[in-house]
């Protein structure tokens, strides 16, 4: 970690040692007065539409990024930054009420102060010009509304300002694995545990028992109260979902990481990739962001409205992550006093909530009031008095340290695998880090923080008695890593990569990910003794699918036109292949007829979707689950199939098959988040127009949404591939564009290359940036301070 001492106190020496210049070539300068700055910085934009920040001090630097995020993605920050804090009503009117009870809900209660002085102070500086810098943004607009994103205008609305003590405050409201605790109770409750694993597999492998006290016959979807109370009402039939709240988005959640050593790398040093995968259809997820400052240098793909950079490199080391698996929510049942309702049965007597009372201001109307309630397992989101019954949910996020937000400053901020360390222990989420730096180094560390169980797996309810209450947390060196591996590189793909023989007691979760997409990374990584950057791309772009490959193998001997088009198919979901696109109709419709076949009725609204493996398992080795004669069973299933899926492809794409094609079906729409309310559609104009091939299960991942839609609705919107050392060698793709607005060139720039698979450079050093220019902003100081906060 960066010595505290001379990071602030050479600040000062710094301002004065190495004051920005602003260079005035070719381009002109926009000049800018901001407060909140200690000195001038320069904003060069390069033509792919990302802005390179050259700053005379770190936390500068950092409020050039908070500013450009403003810039290009206000409304989306700020429509979160409302919602995070509760203050929707305020702006929206009643129908949100209970959206912000339920986001104050889930503000932290203890210490803020004491929260705030665990962050380091360096990193905390850096978090405070951040949010300087977006108020800088914000005031610049209150000065000149005609800058004001459309949405304002449309809706009425204007940005709220942002303090730093928001990123301790704010912990989310999400419903975690809870839904998934709930399932296996109401199946348990039925004697059908057993098929929970048509869903969901375990993996690693476990027998799940009932915990001691629960009655799973009193479990039922009104447990997981305000969790389930629907999206934002922007108007009639416009609900909108945070992407991780969705069933779909949560399934398929993930991420493709790998990290190639020197000794197996065409270029001689370290190369690594990562393509985080989130929802596809709305805003991006990431925006990208260059930081340069005495002491720093860092690029990559940021969460707009979090400081600092997620996943890219500094001047020393590459970085990537995907999503790592541990159970980090439970859900907990609690008894009710039935003479007092505001008691809860525990450790061998009753104990009473904290309320707390919070008043909601509503626009044009009286503020409302809300009761929340906290046991000491966390936030009650179902009181239910008249059942003598109240269910909690424990999360990681509501401890002490829980809130993350400062993580990624800290890992900016690292010099190399020893200070990452450091850094490691403000950062709880689940996470593969993957790192490489410039002296050939590679390592790799899952990082996050697991909760300590007195008994039990997190797996299904627990009685809120203490029993089962958690007992501390353990961090990022209880899990595993590796530094240096002999192999020459690893991979990540959400898959399970716990070592063997991993202690029972210390499993993390049970949720990991089918293995397909890791299985084909890592068969081509390791056949590839010399790999290249353009290697790394076209892994991050290959559509060979296992699950195809697999069910080719089962097609019945006998003839049809679907078994014959697919016989002669190489099994790789491109998008101009007819074969994919009857593939992945077949698949859908076996899957649904094996549903009905092995699912009891009693339990087909707890059932609804099939793991690929079962799937593939009972096609190449029917049982009784099948019938008196499986194997008869599962032929008369194929035939049907093969039948249907060609009717429903004739209906899709046509009578003529030569005409199929995947991406006809497999369309990449980007609208708005709020495009129902009819103004904002009209302003802000879809993204559309190409089809994609990919899917769930292979390496380019573009997967299915809900319903009978075949449009792709998640997958890798950022893309990186870093060559370690030779920085502007490293490409990268940002979907659809840096900016939200739709005046702006780079509001879909990066849609087509992003269809096509094309990257794009990701410019790193100075010469290589000022040569591709597209304009230049000198922000200098107003002389007022008062905006960092």
């Amino acid at each position: 970690m960066i010595d505290r001492r001379l990071f602030l106190h050479g600040s000062v020496a710094t301002l004065a040692l190495a004051p920005v210049t602003i260079a005035r070539g070719a381009t002109a300068v926009a000049h800018k007065d901001m407060d909140g700055l200690t000195a001038p910085i320069e904003i060069v934009d390069d033509v792919y539409g990302i802005p390179h920040i050259r700053a005379a001090s770190i936390p500068d630097a950092f409020f050039g990024q908070g500013y450009v995020v403003a810039r290009d993605r206000l409304f989306q920050i700020d429509l979160a930054h409302r919602r995070e804090l509760g203050r929707l009503a305020e702006a929206f009117g009643p129908d949100f009420v209970k959206h912000d009870a339920v986001a104050r809900l889930f503000h932290y209660r203890g210490d803020l102060d004491a929260e705030l002085r665990r962050v380091p102070a360096d990193v905390l500086a850096c978090a405070q010009s951040y949010v300087a810098g977006i108020n800088a943004r914000i005031d610049e607009l209150a000065a000149d509304p005609s800058l004001l994103p459309l949405e304002y205008g449309i809706l009425g609305v204007v940005p709220i300002k942002w303090d730093v003590r928001t990123f301790v405050l704010a912990r989310g409201a999400s419903i975690g694995n809870a839904d998934d605790e709930v399932r296996r109770a109401q199946l348990a409750a039925l004697g059908l545990l057993d098929l929970d694993a048509v869903v969901a597999p375990l993996r690693p492998a476990w027998t799940m028992t009932v915990p001691a006290g629960l009655d799973v016959a009193a479990v039922s979807d009104a447990d997981l109260g305000v969790l389930r109370q629907g999206g934002l009402p922007f108007g009639p039939g416009t609900p909108t979902l945070e992407p991780t709240e969705s069933p779909v988005e949560r399934a398929n959640a993930g991420s493709n990481a790998w990290t190639i050593a020197p000794s197996r790398s065409a270029t001689g040093r370290p190369i690594l990739a990562n393509d985080p995968h989130l929802g596809i259809g709305g805003s991006g997820p990431r925006h990208v962001a260059h930081l340069t400052a005495p002491g720093l240098d860092v690029i990559g793909g940021g969460a707009p409205g979090l400081p600092g950079i997620m996943q890219g490199h500094t001047d020393r080391f590459a970085f990537g992550r995907t999503n790592f698996h541990i159970d980090q929510e439970d859900l907990f049942v609690l008894e009710l006093d039935p003479a007092d309702p505001e008691r809860y049965r525990h450790a061998g007597g009753w104990k009473r909530f904290t309320r707390v009372e919070v008043a909601i201001a509503v626009k044009d109307a009286a503020a409302q009031s809300a009761t929340l309630r906290y046991s000491v397992q966390g936030p009650v989101i179902s009181h239910d008095p008249a059942r003598h019954r109240a269910t909690v949910l424990g999360s990681i996020a509501m401890q002490p340290g829980g809130g993350g937000s400062f993580s990624m400053i800290a890992i900016n901020l690292a010099r190399d695998w020893t200070s990452l360390r450091q850094a490691f222990r403000l950062h709880p989420s689940p996470t593969n880090f993957h790192y490489a730096d410039i002296d050939g180094n590679t390592g790799w560390q899952v990082i996050g923080f697991a909760p300590i169980r007195k008994t039990g797996e997190g797996l299904l309810p627990v009685p809120g008695d203490g029993r089962y209450d958690w007992t501390g947390m353990r961090d990022f060196a209880s899990l595993p890593r590796e530094y240096n591996p002999k192999k020459g590189w690893f991979a990540s793909a959400n898959q399970n990569n716990l070592p063997p023989g991993w202690p029972r007691d210390r499993i993390p979760a049970f949720s990991f990910r089918d293995p397909y997409r890791y299985d084909r990374i890592a068969d081509v990584l390791a056949a590839q003794p010399d790999h290249s950057l353009m290697d790394s791309v076209a892994l991050q772009h290959d559509t060979l699918s296992t699950p195809a490959r697999q069910l080719l193998a089962l097609l019945p001997k006998r003839p049809s036109k679907a078994a014959d088009m697919l016989r002669s198919w190489n099994g790789r979901i491109d998008a101009d292949s007819a074969p994919a696109a009857l593939f992945e109709i077949l698949w859908r419709d076996l899957g649904a007829r094996m549903l009905a076949v092995i699912v009891p009725e009693r339990a087909k609204d707890l059932v609804t979707e099939i793991a690929p493996s079962l799937l593939l398992g009972l096609l190449a080795h029917p049982d009784a689950r099948l019938g008196s004669n499986p194997a008869a069973a599962r032929d008369a299933m194929f035939d049907a199939a093969l039948t249907s899926a060609w009717a429903t492809a004739q209906s899709l794409l046509g009578p003529d098959p030569a005409k199929w094609r995947w991406g006809t079906l497999h369309q990449v729409r980007i609208t708005h988040p709020l495009s129902r309310v009819p103004a904002i559609a009209a302003a802000f104009p879809a993204i559309e127009g190409e089809g994609t091939g990919g899917d769930s299960y292979t390496v380019m991942a573009r997967w299915l949404g809900n319903g009978s839609s075949w449009r792709a609705s998640g997958g890798a919107s950022y893309l990186q591939v870093i060559d370690v050392g030779a920085w502007d060698n490293s490409l990268m793709l940002n979907l659809p564009g840096q900016s939200n607005d739709p005046r702006s060139p780079h509001y879909r720039d990066q849609y087509a290359p992003w269809i096509a698979g094309r990257m794009q450079p990701m410019l790193f050093s100075r010469a290589a940036v000022d040569a591709k220019v597209a304009s230049r902003t000198a922000l200098t100081p107003s002389g007022r301070t008062g905006n960092r906060r």
